[in-house]
């Protein structure tokens, strides 16, 4: 098996644990490259298997974005909080290494989006910059925080108008992060849809709605608006002005999320987030 060994330096204890785990790695696998400053170009990935990534969530979306058009499945080692993606802990690594060396894994494939921030200068739309993500979209008002005025189309058909704070465009993947936050529903990781989940609207009839991926999506910021930002992936950001507009649409490349044996979306759900766990009543013993 060829790996690539990713993650970010800067988090705490992520250096040292690429460096405990290098040599049992290099014994069952061939590191093709160990990279965790974003600093080489990863030519090596269209022979590698896997990316092993060191980290949280964060150095996932990290290594998403670092390998651009050219996906390869992520393993994740939780150095980070919750772990909602990379649920693997670093005491379970050389078990669970030793399984997908043998070929004891699935890989599961996942949307990605493409999103467009565009300018509309005399009625001809021009592209101004596209990111590449798989969490979410975010279009936010920024300070003094006053309400967006925004204008969502589905496939070009005007679908809702609607002032608030801000909206939310997600992924089944970040369905559980800010979507969930902001009171948005779970999707099941696989499926091909995006949830729209409005951010605190003036009204008391908006609620988020799931339709599917192969829709384009626009929100366009109203006249009636000063400015807002664009935020993907809780990484990348670009201010937007009035009249300015944002494309959502699937990317043409998947994310691939690597998945041994006994562990899955639900199991990740009630360990992480307790879904489907009874309440614990007076502290008795579950």
């Amino acid at each position: 098996m060829k790996i690539l060994i990713l993650g970010n330096a800067h988090r705490e204890g992520v250096t040292e644990e690429v460096e405990r785990s290098l040599p049992f790695l290099r014994e069952q696998a061939e590191v093709l490259a160990v990279d965790l400053h974003q600093e080489t170009p990863l030519e090596a990935r269209d022979e590698a298997d896997i990316a092993l990534v060191f980290g949280g969530d964060g150095a996932i979306l990290r290594a998403v974005r670092q390998m651009g058009y050219h996906q390869v499945p992520i393993l994740g080692v939780n150095l980070g909080r919750l772990g909602f993606l990379a649920d693997i802990h670093p005491q379970e690594l050389e078990a669970t290494f030793r399984q997908v060396s043998l070929g004891h894994y699935r890989v599961t494939r996942h949307l990605m989006y493409e999103c467009t921030v565009q300018a509309n200068n005399g009625g001809r739309i021009e592209a101004m910059q596209t990111f590449l993500g798989l969490n979410e979209v975010v279009i936010y008002t920024v300070p003094p925080m006053h309400m967006l005025d925004l204008h969502i189309q589905i496939d070009g058909v005007e679908a809702a108008r609607f002032h608030g704070d801000g909206i939310i465009i997600s992924t089944p993947i970040g369905s559980t992060a800010h979507n969930l936050s902001a009171g948005g529903p779970i999707l099941n990781q696989e499926l091909p849809a995006f949830v729209l989940t409005p951010v605190c609207p003036h009204a008391l009839t908006y609620r988020s709605v799931v339709d599917s991926a192969d829709r384009v999506y626009t929100i366009r910021v109203g006249k009636n608006s000063t400015q807002a930002v664009v935020i993907v992936d809780g990484q990348d950001t670009r201010m937007l002005q009035s009249g300015e507009q944002v494309l959502i649409r699937r990317a043409s490349v998947d994310f691939g999320l690597v998945r041994v044996p006994h562990r899955g979306f639900y199991q990740t759900l009630r360990e992480k987030l307790h879904w489907g766990t009874p309440p614990n009543y007076r502290g008795e013993p579950g």
